[in-house]
């Protein structure tokens, strides 16, 4: 949750395409929506994207260097490779 001072609004100047702000306005006469809460869901679903990425690709690292210490001769492999792994010993 963010605090009242958080969700105050500051105005900033961004230089975009011109082909970007006519699909933004074309989106903003269909849908009655204005230009700032069109740039502030994509800032936010763009940011959340990213740190969604970071986390799976330290996870994936983990992962790794969890399976090379528990068994140093096998190879690094990815989650995806251990998942399938873990799905075959388990089925066995």
């Amino acid at each position: 949750m963010h605090t009242l001072k958080q969700l105050e609004k500051q105005q900033i100047g961004l230089r975009i395409p011109q082909y970007l702000i006519e699909e933004v306005d074309n989106f903003t006469k269909e849908f009655s929506v204005n230009r700032t809460d069109i740039v502030i869901e994509a800032l936010k679903s763009y940011l959340n994207e990213q740190k969604l990425n970071l986390m799976y690709q330290s996870f994936d690292t983990s992962v790794k260097e969890a399976k090379s210490m528990m068994d140093s001769s096998m190879p690094e492999s990815t989650l995806g490779e251990l998942i399938d792994e873990l799905n075959h010993t388990s089925n066995a």
